[in-house]
């Protein structure tokens, strides 16, 4: 989905950087593991916690079910989220993605973040 909103430009009041994570980023929920990636992308923006972004290729992506929600970041653009399907139940909106994120953050296309309170992350070496 393409915005008509005015991006804002990250800088010295809301940094972003972004970098290859260079270790084993394991992504699990209910006990299964749901993506393991060697080529993880590390999100630092402003004062929030690091942000590890996945290859949708390194996902299992049999376990996303879509969701209808969509929220919007000004710095990032427009996201939508999945649901993570497991046995006993399913995890909704604990996955989101930006499609066609803004320029200054286009890296993390063809990437997704997972909500660490629904889903646990591990890095590794």
């Amino acid at each position: 989905m393409t915005t008509t909103r005015e991006p804002k430009i990250h800088g010295p009041d809301h940094p972003i950087t972004i970098e290859p994570t260079g270790m084993r980023v394991v992504a699990r929920a209910g006990g299964q593991t749901v993506a393991d990636t060697t080529r993880a992308l590390t999100l630092h923006e402003a004062n929030y916690p690091p942000v590890q972004y996945i290859p949708l290729d390194d996902v299992d992506q049999s376990l996303l079910t879509s969701s209808a929600t969509q929220t919007y970041c000004p710095y990032k653009g427009d996201a939508s989220y999945y649901g993570i399907a497991l046995p006993g139940g399913g995890l909704p909106d604990a996955v989101w993605s930006y499609r066609e994120p803004y320029d200054s953050v286009a890296a993390i296309a063809g990437h997704v973040a997972f909500s660490t309170d629904q889903v646990d992350i591990q890095v590794s070496a």
